[in-house]
């Protein structure tokens, strides 16, 4: 097997149903029930006009600055498919733009993440697929390869297997393992709702907040009288 410029198969995706129930459930919530060991990185914004983003994977690992395998995989896409892509984080030359992405909302992608950078900022300013990117320039790519496909990645530390979930919202982009997705959805609306709670006590001025002094008291914290 040709390592570094092969296209792979698929062999499993997380349930595209299951999959869009994260769309109601906030990033930092999931992340936190990761024990917040998990982050694609501060450098993967929201460059889309707003929204959240959550589907199963479609990898690409491509050279810096190259987007030959890109193109394949949009022709790979199934709907609510994440295209999620690892540029090595180079941000010289853009992998994808207006059109490419335009090709991808006619196939009902569910999202598009470029660990790298992007170009035609302002039209997909415009756009109501979620697109997350790593930066901005307006030069453009080579195709030349090589290339992978539906291989594992990794962005910052975060591993994306083909077929993991990934989500993302205004706070970034999160990877959750195939096998941890139905129970990880289950824990982050327990989240979400334990959280609702604290902020309406916030609110109402019944907030309990004496943690904070039993804490600095275990950590035998000099408080001046």
């Amino acid at each position: 097997m040709n390592n570094g410029l092969r296209i792979l198969k698929r062999r499993r995706a997380v349930d595209l149903e299951l999959a869009r129930q994260f769309l109601d459930v906030p990033v930092a919530n999931v992340s936190d029930c990761m024990s917040r060991m998990t982050a694609g990185g501060a450098r993967l914004r929201p460059y889309h006009a707003g929204g959240r983003m959550a589907g199963p994977a479609l990898t690409v690992k491509t050279r810096p600055g190259d987007n030959l395998m890109i193109h394949k995989a949009l022709q790979m896409l199934q709907p609510g498919d994440v295209l999620i892509v690892d540029g090595g984080g180079e941000l010289t030359n853009s992998l994808i733009g207006e059109i490419m992405l335009g090709d991808a909302i006619v196939r009902q992608a569910g999202g598009v993440v470029i660990n790298g950078a992007i170009r035609d900022a302002g039209e997909i300013a415009e756009m109501s697929m979620p697109v997350f990117a790593a930066g901005v320039t307006h030069r453009g790519p080579y195709k030349d390869g090589p290339g992978e496909i539906n291989v594992p990645i990794a962005i910052d530390g975060m591993v994306i297997e083909p077929g993991d979930l990934v989500i993302g919202d205004e706070d970034g982009v999160l990877c959750v393992p195939y096998d941890d997705v139905a129970g990880l959805l289950a824990a982050a609306r327990a989240k979400q709702a334990t959280e609702a709670t604290m902020i309406a006590a916030i609110k109402n001025g019944t907030a309990d907040r004496a943690w904070i002094d039993a804490t600095l008291k275990r950590l035998n914290c000099y408080i001046e009288e």
